[in-house]
């Protein structure tokens, strides 16, 4: 099995996204949308059509229909692919450290009140960096909608930018929906 604490902590990386940019958009806004969360404690199922693992490169390529569950968090994908370190542990059995996550293909996160969803993700585990992008990147939380097409997170700073979309009908810029009551909803 791959590391738990590992796995969790890359795929928090992508399940912060909904509240991270909230921060950086606006104060009110992040009191309403604070990240959907993983434990560290909690299994990890994963599901896919298809498992390939290429020992040589120290790559796991889970493809087609991929579903990642841990506690109340759902990530779902065409593709997951978990790039590990070379560092003598096996791709194979999960024991090797891993280096960055990479996710494709209508990427959405779940969590009990937020849902993030972007055409590709990718998280790099030594540089904290995680980066939602595609044609349209949707955070939402109720009636509460923020839109972009790049979202760029440094985790440990907290730094968080969501890019506007150039040439699109939106002019290159980032729009944002707060709904007055909405957090009362909680």
């Amino acid at each position: 099995m791959m590391r738990i604490n590992q796995l969790s902590r890359a795929l928090l990386g992508l399940g912060l996204l909904a509240g991270l940019p909230a921060a950086a958009l606006a104060q009110d806004a992040q009191s309403r949308l604070t990240g959907l969360q993983l434990s560290g404690d909690q299994p990890i199922q994963i599901e896919s059509e298809r498992l390939e693992v290429r020992e040589g490169e120290s790559v796991a390529v889970f493809s087609g229909n991929v579903s990642v569950v841990q506690g109340a968090t759902l990530l779902k994908a065409g593709t997951m692919t978990v790039y590990y370190l070379k560092d003598g542990g096996s791709a194979a059995t999960g024991s090797a450290n891993i280096d960055r996550l990479e996710v494709a293909g209508n990427v959405y996160l779940k969590s009990e009140k937020q849902v993030a969803t972007g055409d590709r993700g990718t998280f790099n585990m030594k540089t904290e960096v995680l980066e939602l992008s595609g044609k349209e990147v949707v955070l939402s939380e109720g009636e509460n909608v923020i839109v972009g097409c790049k979202l760029t997170v440094q985790m440990k700073s907290g730094l968080a930018k969501l890019d506007g979309c150039k040439g699109g009908g939106s002019g290159g810029r980032v729009k944002m929906l707060l709904t007055p009551g909405s957090q009362n909803n909680r």
